[in-house]
């Protein structure tokens, strides 16, 4: 963690500097390896086996990372602005070190790591983890699925808006990327949401499992872009519409995303866990490289017929989860973040400081003394 943040932030403070370009992009690349492979799995180690609440987890994990997407481009953005793009680069390194100061601050809530050289031998899997892992290569071309349609959203979208959304509200021309930085707001106000509503399903039994919350979570994305192909060729659209499509989008990767990565920490063998984590965010550079021809596409068809297949994709996916889910649920056995009992004490202290701020504490299911670290 510690090296792969001081990694991200060389090559921020690289990017700085036109000599230094392709080094920047050397060292932001291997950083944000070394960090987000090992960022999820510390948040499933700060819960024991079976706590449901890691699901709401990673749904504040998300909202975190979202929160920064929303504010980081606005600071290097700005700084940029009045001072050049060099200094906007060297903000993004000043914000780097400020994350790894609050991390290195609140290490010490961390569960304590076993040198691998330390931990003994690996035994064989268990007949339970090999079907875990089965079921996650089963889940993880749904994941592909998803991202697929998502990344056009970072890949055609902001020509389309361009060439066919009135973006002049009041007669100021709004500027195309303030469409997009709903993306970072919006999953601020809906992860919140989202965790009060399962939570109160689940005090009543009705919480959807969690192949339930992914397979919603691809059709809302779907009727989401659908809401796109919508908008004629002959006339620019309102831009209300765009609007409407980022709130829905994400809420619909708001169903998938963070249900999808603590899926895969929660059922991945516990020595497998990184390397599984990692295969769960590979799909994302899959479906990045199908969106690039995809995108090529866009210039050779009309927009209506260009979103209408961008939706089918996760509507497809969608369904086929849906019809699915019975037999997956069948091999997989119990779903850990819905199934398993709510009452697992957390791991290290102040595991749950984020949710315990932001939710009432009432919320909170009722929990036995934690457990000790000794």
């Amino acid at each position: 963690m510690s090296l792969g943040a001081l990694t991200m932030t060389a090559g921020h403070f690289a990017m700085a500097f036109d000599a230094t370009f392709l080094l920047a992009l050397v060292l932001l690349v291997i950083g944000a390896g070394l960090l987000r492979g090992n960022l999820m799995p510390q948040i499933r180690a700060l819960y024991a086996a079976g706590d449901r609440r890691l699901g709401d987890a990673f749904q504040v994990y998300t909202f975190c990372v979202n929160v920064g997407a929303f504010i980081a481009p606005i600071a290097s953005g700005t700084m940029a602005k009045y001072y050049g793009w060099h200094a906007g680069f060297a903000v993004a390194g000043v914000g780097m070190l400020i994350g790894l100061v609050w991390y290195l601050a609140g290490s010490r809530y961390l569960p304590a790591q076993v040198p691998p050289r330390q931990s003994g031998p690996a035994g064989p899997l268990s007949a339970a983890d090999r079907r875990n892992v089965w079921l996650l290569a089963m889940i993880w071309p749904f994941s592909v699925a998803f991202w697929t349609a998502q990344a056009q959203v970072w890949n055609v979208y902001s020509l389309w808006v361009r060439d066919h959304i009135d973006m002049v509200v009041g007669g100021f021309a709004v500027p195309i990327p303030w469409l997009q930085s709903l993306d970072g707001l919006a999953p601020a106000f809906e992860a919140p949401l989202l965790i009060l509503l399962w939570r109160w399903q689940a005090r009543r039994g009705a919480e959807p499992d969690s192949l339930r919350k992914l397979a919603t979570g691809c059709l809302i994305f779907a009727g989401s872009t659908i809401l796109l192909a919508l908008v004629p060729t002959t006339a620019r659209g309102t831009i209300w519409l765009p609007v409407v499509f980022h709130l829905l989008s994400n809420l619909g990767a708001m169903f998938f995303a963070p249900v999808t990565h603590a899926l895969f920490a929660a059922r991945a063998p516990e020595r497998w866990r990184g390397t599984l984590i990692g295969v769960d965010m590979m799909a994302v550079a899959v479906a990045s490289l199908i969106s690039g021809p995809m995108g090529g596409w866009y210039t050779r068809v009309s927009p209506p017929l260009f979103w209408t297949v961008t939706a089918a994709i996760p509507a497809v996916a969608g369904v086929v989860l849906l019809a699915l889910r019975r037999p997956l649920r069948a091999f997989g056995g119990p779903d850990p973040l819905v199934e398993a009992s709510s009452a697992r004490p957390l791991r290290a202290g102040a595991a749950m400081t984020v949710q315990r701020m932001y939710f009432d504490k009432s919320a909170l299911p009722a929990r036995p003394a934690k457990r000790s670290d000794t």
